[in-house]
Formats: C-alpha cells, structure tokens, sequence
C-alpha cells in the first residue's frame, strides 16, 4: 500500500516538506530542468527551490527535442545555463555572455539542471541546445550545506544552493535569498533525523 503523498511537494505526509517554504521573489526567470531520477528522490532540493520562487517552472526530463526545448526558452529573454565551462569531445561550443547582458536580472532566464553531476553530464551530452547556452559560472562558489549527499569535488552544491548562489549574483542581493537558504538547512537537519530514525 503506497504512503498518502502530498500533491504539492510530492512527498510523503509525513515528510511533506511545504512547511519550509519561503516564497522569495526573483526578477529573472528561474526554470528547472529536473532528471527524472531526482523527482521522488527524497534528498531532492529542487522541489523547495521551486515552490519558493513564484513562477518559477519545473519541467522532467533528461533528452529534450530541439522544438520542445525552444519552446521552453521563448524571447525576448536572454537565457542563461548555470553550468561551469565544459570542453567536452562531439560538444557544441556555448554561446559568448557578455556582461552588459547580465547587468538587468529582469531581462534574463536562468536554467537549472537538477540531477547528480554525473547525471547532469550526461543531460547536457543529449541536449545540443544546452550545450550551446552561454554559461554562467559561479564567481563566488560558497561552502556547501548539503550534507546529506556526497559531494564529489570541492564546490558541488545543491541545485537549490547554487540557484540561490547564482541569482544572489545576478541581482546583486545575497540577503534575499538567506531565509530560503535557511530553510533547506532545516530541510537537510530534518532528512538527518528522519535517516536516523
């Protein structure tokens, strides 16, 4: 028999996590591109990322047709790929950001890849419209929060972690996005006691 599940932020009652919220607006648009593995993935962050930022969108996939992904990109805004520069064999190259484009946080749309970075790989290899979004890089990468999955390598962070990192850069405004961040380290403590149990 399958555990009654809320409809909101997809997980069980018991650990519905819709209480941790923080409904925190952003002047770019934020959309989430989420590897069919993490959905139901109980460590997944992305979830609370998305209900958090009004208008944000969550889209499930892991290959994503030409036609498919344009139209989730549609003008005039500048899209952005939050994804560290990559010289991978067979790859298209990225586009060129110029600063001036990041200078109106309004004026941008930022996509996320939600998956495990060997995962997130392998999304960026299947979707040749990805590869060839420009990129933005973390200038500043913060001490990750995320305890309750294994980072790999220095500067792995959440998808919600990095979300914030990034448009904390974008807008200029780190304060905005600390009672989020605040409370995904209420979600993570919760994941530790409830691990525990």
């Amino acid at each position: 028999m399958s555990r009654p599940t809320c409809p909101h932020c997809l997980r069980p009652q018991a650990t519905c996590l819709c209480h941790l919220v923080v409904p925190t607006a952003s002047a770019c648009e934020l959309l989430i591109l989420q590897h069919p593995l993490e959905v139901r993935h109980a460590k997944n962050s992305a979830r609370l990322l998305h209900l958090s930022v009004p208008g944000s969108r969550i889209v499930v996939g892991e290959a994503f047709d030409e036609v498919a992904l344009q139209a989730l990109l549609p003008g005039p805004r500048t899209t952005v790929l939050l994804y560290p520069p990559t010289q991978y064999e067979g790859h298209a190259a990225a586009d060129l950001l110029e600063p001036k484009q990041l200078q109106h946080p309004e004026t941008l749309r930022l996509v996320v890849l939600d998956a495990t970075w060997r995962k997130s790989r392998k999304m960026l290899h299947l979707n040749p419209g990805l590869q060839r979004l420009p990129r933005l890089a973390l200038s500043d990468v913060p001490a990750g929060r995320y305890s309750i999955r294994k980072a790999h390598a220095p500067g792995q962070l959440s998808t919600l972690e990095a979300t914030c990192a990034a448009l904390a850069q974008l807008e200029r405004n780190a304060e905005r996005w600390q009672p989020l961040l605040a409370a995904f380290d209420d979600f993570v403590a919760r994941q530790q006691t409830w691990a525990a149990r």
